[in-house]
Formats: C-alpha cells, structure tokens, sequence
C-alpha cells in the first residue's frame, strides 16, 4: 500500500480499514492487499484508491460503500474519495503473510 499522509490521519484510517472484509473471505481488506493507495491531504480529503479480488464482486459496491463510511468516520477526515481500479490485477501474492496463512496458502 501506497501512503501520502499530509494529515496524519493514515493509522486511524487504516485501522478503520482493518474492519472492512470482503463476505466471502474472512480477512480484512488491508490483510487481503485490496487497497492500494491512501492518500490524505490539507483539506480533509481522504482518497483511498483499491481494487477487488474479481471484477464481477456480487458485493463490490456493498465494499466500496462501507470503506467511504469508513474513512468518513475518521475526525479529521472532511471528504472521503474511494476510486475502484483493476489496474493492476489483484493476486493471492498482494496478501500479508497472515493473510495467506489464515487461509491455508503457506
């Protein structure tokens, strides 16, 4: 993950983060690799820029609604950006160490 934290805010957000999961994958999206940059900047505004673990998610926009709410929910954050890309793919090899290990791949 990508992080340009002009606030000071990228922990609390990232620990919001850690509370997001895909419904099919029992781990968080941070653990899964999912997001791919987070941006915060003098404005309030927050951008998180992530993908997902297939294109045709059933639940993406479930996700990417919660991780604005998220982001929202964090003080100091007065605009909260999400952006969806596919570029690049997702891959099991994005995952943390832990992230593979609780779901059997090490």
């Amino acid at each position: 993950m990508i992080v340009l934290d002009r606030l000071g805010l990228a922990g609390k957000i990232t620990e919001q983060l850690e509370t997001v999961f895909d419904p099919e994958i029992p781990v968080n999206i941070v653990e899964l690799g999912l997001i791919y940059e987070l941006i915060t900047k003098e404005d309030g505004t927050a951008k998180v820029i992530m993908t997902l673990t297939a294109p045709g998610c059933p639940v993406a926009g479930d996700i990417l609604d919660e991780v604005q709410q998220k982001v929202s929910s964090v003080e100091g954050v007065q605009q909260a950006l999400v952006e969806l890309t596919f570029d690049p793919k997702w891959d099991k090899s994005m995952m943390t160490e832990e992230a593979k290990l609780e779901l059997g791949f090490l």
